[in-house]
């Protein structure tokens, strides 16, 4: 086996620290396995953390979080995972199951690719529990998008929003996490109305079957054509990834006793809405930072049987990075991922 390998290093905040080197394959331990990573998928919080924005990082630091790979090499004491086995990243790799980690004090926030190295290289270490099995029914590239942007809309409408049949869900954007949360939904019997500021996206979308109604909040009220589709009763679900004041549209549109998961801050941090709807209708307003070991494996299976197939927009090679990350800051239609293989 070849001893050394390429690795996406940054050296300090700012994408001019960004460098391709070539560094020594890590060793493992006996807890440990030794993954050849196929894809990487990319997430805008990728770019936050080459900012410096989401807090301080161990120097060099490697990106990502997002991997579809294959197990070369076990430590003594793995029984989890076999070589040849297809493994899946996870985003936040302690939790487990149940709530989130922390306390309320300090919320928890360790994961790959930030707090722990990320997954930009030909090879990577992980503790065997760090990981899932891959779905059988995807190529490396559609399985490297599970890990955050799968599960995290899989989370929000699944796992704690108990999604079924015959209900609407609102999903705003074209984004991973969108397109995933419009498949997750068509795919258990949903009604989706996608909202999106570009008729070119929301074509795409009708074209692919899932969404079922489209609105260009460009061109009219997109809260009054939800209340026209939905005959006045409003949405079950709403997946919120703009933040913001952009809440108080959110609550305007959901249906009593209804959910809306916040997912996205692209409107701020600071979230405000008039208190009248929220104690009026009751909705349960939840926020998803992606989610925990068990679900993944949830999604994963769910995956399969359901024959989910992630939208990627493109795919680029590992030296192609800064294109793929313009790629990403242009916006996608699904995602982006970096394809080994290529």
């Amino acid at each position: 086996m070849q001893k050394q390998m390429r690795r996406w290093e940054l050296s300090a905040f700012g994408r001019e620290n960004l460098k391709l080197k070539d560094v020594p394959i890590p060793a493992f331990g006996d807890d440990e396995v030794l993954v050849k990573v196929n894809a990487v998928a990319l997430n805008y919080r990728d770019q936050d953390v080459i900012a410096g924005n989401l807090g301080p990082l161990t120097w060099p630091a490697t990106l990502a979080s997002d991997m579809s790979g294959t197990v070369v090499r076990t430590g003594n004491s793995v029984k989890e995972f076999a070589v040849g086995n297809r493994v899946l990243s996870t985003f936040f790799p302690e939790w487990k199951d149940g709530r989130p980690l922390g306390s309320g004090r300090q919320a928890y926030y360790q994961a790959l690719g930030g707090h722990y190295p990320g997954v930009l290289s030909e090879y990577a270490v992980f503790p065997a529990a760090w990981l899932t099995k891959g779905p059988s029914s995807l190529d490396e590239a559609e399985a490297s998008t599970l890990p955050c942007a799968g599960l995290t809309a899989w989370f929000a409408l699944v796992e704690l929003g108990h999604l079924s049949n015959g209900q609407t869900v609102l999903i705003e954007g074209t984004g991973g996490v969108a397109l995933f949360g419009a498949q997750i939904a068509k795919a258990k019997g949903a009604t989706v109305i996608l909202v999106s500021g570009s008729d070119e996206k929301l074509e795409r979308a009708k074209a692919l079957g899932i969404a079922d109604f489209v609105i260009n909040r460009n061109h009219e009220d997109w809260v009054e054509k939800v209340y026209d589709i939905t005959a006045d009763r409003g949405v079950d679900h709403v997946l919120e990834v703009v933040g913001g004041p952009h809440l108080a549209k959110a609550l305007a549109a959901v249906t009593p006793g209804g959910h809306i998961s916040m997912i996205g801050v692209l409107e701020g941090n600071h979230l405000s809405a008039s208190v009248g709807p929220l104690l009026l209708k009751g909705p349960v307003i939840q926020g998803i930072a992606v989610g925990h070991h068990r679900a993944q494996n949830d999604l994963v299976k769910a995956v399969d049987e359901l024959e989910l197939k992630p939208i990627i927009d493109a795919r680029y090679s590992l030296s192609d990075l800064p294109q793929a990350l313009e790629h990403l800051n242009r916006g996608a239609f699904g995602k982006i991922v970096i394809d080994l293989s290529l």
